[in-house]
């Protein structure tokens, strides 16, 4: 018994000393936050799919998507302030691609790293998607009633695709005017076709919601005037479909996104069906509850002016935002699906594309922030959109070269466990740092630092040795990252380069200014993660 209490006095001994100003240790001027991941309680679990993406369905069929920055010759000169105007606004604002090939060996092998993930195909274009369920080629125009053709061959790349890097398959089905009789309700004949020929050719949707982004139909290509009875009939009828064609696919719903917090310009008035509205018209039908979350929406929807500047993108303002949102919705799935699990399925740094900002090293610490965090307050999966498209794309989409974010979604991969830890230290400092069982290691630890401070180091107390990932960059508009001092990039391949932590003995460890560090504790003898 003494020797134990010598043990804990020895441990409050060592945090103490590692708390006191500089002079003692001879650290920084700042005293550092302590940390003992040994002792660190658990909050709950995550997906092993946690961090996962969305390739949007008009990547498959082909069509007109967000136009890169780098290609964008004019923004509108104002924000749009209706549904027409947005409708208006974005026809100017996309650009063409052919069918994206997804059996591309680079994009595959770079992909397959990530996993495993769910791989969710939908977005607002599949709202309107017709399925041509024959081997003959595409349709020169979609059916009235439709936007655009999905073939077999495109599809049937998708379920390869899925294969080949190890993911689950997440999408939703077509609402639009074609799916629908003549009252205007909607029928599954679409729907079972596409399920049926998944199945046919040794796929499965491990879930799928029933339309995306209800809340904004007006946009979404619903039929005119839709509201929150029309929701509650139509997704009770897909419910029913569901549980007969596919019973073992999830049903998310509702998908809501652009509530808890303003997301477009002041003044906006595109008409929103509020989530509540929806959740108490259609009862207790979803698995899973859903939502998607975007900070902002890009300039290209703010009349050519952006929502945040990289400086500010570091602020509590715009990181706490995910947290708001997602109290949002958590208080309404408590209310109308008690004890499910929540989803985010589709999230970037901002809608309609991305700001430049979101390809640049700057966006790694609130894309490391939000997972982080969500998985503290319990949602169960983030799709981050997209993998590979427009400027919010992990990949740039002409070279696949990976971005900040892909090497930050990489280290989370490697390091971070299933089990989330809570690691006891405040949101309010500049110094953000989140804990999850390691990867792969019995008993250990790894922790998330974020250094939000663009000018000071911090200082992180360690009782343990670690291996420490530490991403920086020249500046915080860099499409470059360094991986303990040493650029990252990929081969010509896809192959990845040597990902090795820097080893670091117990005490204090210093943080560059606008840095991420991932911290793998593998003696932490963490009880939780045993």
């Amino acid at each position: 018994m003494n020797r134990g209490k010598g043990s804990q006095l020895g441990h409050m001994l060592f945090l103490t000393l590692l708390a006191m100003p500089a002079g003692f240790l001879g650290a920084q001027a700042t005293s550092a936050v302590t940390v003992d991941p040994s002792i660190m309680t658990k909050l709950g679990t995550v997906d092993p799919r946690y961090l996962s993406y969305n390739i949007e369905m008009v990547e498959v069929t082909g069509g007109r998507f967000w136009k890169p920055y780098r290609d964008q010759s004019q923004a509108p000169a104002t924000p749009p302030h209706d549904a027409a105007a947005m409708r208006a606004a974005m026809a100017n604002l996309y650009e063409s691609r052919p069918p994206i090939h997804l059996d591309n060996p680079r994009l595959r092998r770079l992909a397959k790293n990530l996993g495993p993930v769910y791989l969710r195909v939908s977005g607002t274009w599949r709202n309107s998607t017709y399925f041509q369920d024959d081997n003959q080629p595409a349709l020169q125009k979609a059916p009235t009633g439709f936007g655009s053709v999905l073939t077999r061959a495109e599809w049937k790349g998708v379920v390869d695709f899925s294969h080949a890097i190890g993911a689950q398959i997440v999408t939703s089905v077509t609402v639009s005017a074609g799916t629908r009789n003549a009252d205007g309700v909607w029928t599954p004949a679409q729907a079972k076709k596409f399920f049926d020929y998944t199945q046919k050719i040794g796929g499965h949707i491990a879930a799928t919601e029933f339309m995306n982004e209800p809340t904004f139909a007006a946009i979404g290509g619903a039929p005119a005037g839709y509201d929150a009875a029309d929701f509650a009939r139509d997704a009770k009828a897909f419910g029913t479909f569901l549980r007969k064609e596919s019973p073992n696919t999830l049903y998310l719903g509702p998908g809501s996104v652009g509530e808890g917090m303003p997301l477009g310009p002041p003044g906006m008035m595109i008409k929103l069906i509020s989530t509540a509205d929806m959740m108490q018209a259609t009862g207790p039908v979803f698995d899973v509850f859903s939502y998607h979350f975007y900070g902002s929406v890009s300039r290209r929807c703010l009349g050519g002016r952006s929502a945040i500047t990289p400086e500010q993108a570091l602020l509590p303002d715009w990181l706490d935002r995910t947290d708001k949102v997602e109290a949002f919705y958590a208080a309404l799935r408590d209310k109308y699906l008690p004890g499910k699990p929540m989803w985010l399925t589709e999230t970037a740094e901002a809608a309609c594309g991305g700001d430049p900002l979101a390809a640049q090293f700057v966006d790694t610490v609130r894309f490391l922030d939000q997972m982080g965090s969500l998985a503290q307050r319990g949602v169960q999966a983030l799709m981050h959109n997209t993998l590979d498209a427009s400027d919010y794309g992990l990949l740039d989409e002409q070279t696949l070269d990976p971005r900040p974010d892909y090497w930050a979604a990489l280290l989370w991969n490697r390091t971070m466990g299933t089990v989330v830890l809570d690691s006891g230290t405040p949101k309010d400092r500049p110094l953000r740092i989140y804990a999850q069982c390691m990867k792969g290691k019995r008993g250990g630890v790894t922790l998330l630092a974020l250094n939000t401070d663009a000018k000071n180091e911090q200082s992180l107390a360690l009782r343990h040795p670690a291996d420490r990932y530490t991403l920086t960059a020249p500046d915080l508009t860099s499409t470059t990252v360094s991986l303990n001092g040493t650029e990252l990039e990929a081969g010509v391949d896809g192959s990845l380069p040597p990902i090795a932590g820097q080893p670091v003995k117990a005490g204090t460890v210093q943080l560059a200014p606008a840095s991420v560090t991932f911290l793998t504790i593998p003696t932490a003898h963490n009880a939780a993660c045993m």
